[in-house]
């Protein structure tokens, strides 16, 4: 991941709603949640939750997928798993296997 594409991410990530939309869409997992759905589970007002996941989508955090007059939002774990191998990438001096314990997270950890 390059640095502009991580910069991008952490923006969107850097308000409270966002961030919650996205670990709702972590939780839930591939198979994502209708955006009204999600509206609804957050409290949140259709029309405001529009502009957080366009701002997540637009910096590769979310995947969005059209069904009829639904969209189906899910977060996209690849660059999810490409933003914290560059927080990473210098881990014990660029040697990730000296680093195995500190980048072998698990579902459900933490």
């Amino acid at each position: 991941m390059e640095r502009n594409a991580a910069l991008d991410a952490f923006a969107a990530l850097a308000h409270e709603t966002r961030l919650s939309v996205f670990r709702l869409l972590v939780k839930a997992g591939p198979e994502g949640v209708p955006a009204l759905e999600i509206a609804r589970r957050l409290e949140a007002k259709p029309s405001t939750l529009s502009g957080h996941l366009s701002s997540l989508k637009g910096a590769g955090l979310l995947t969005a997928t059209r069904h009829q007059r639904e969209i189906r939002y899910a977060a996209n774990l690849a660059s999810v798993n490409d933003l914290v191998m560059f927080l990473l990438s210098d881990c014990c001096g660029g040697d990730l296997a000296a680093c195995a314990d500190v980048i072998s997270l698990r579902c459900g950890d933490g």
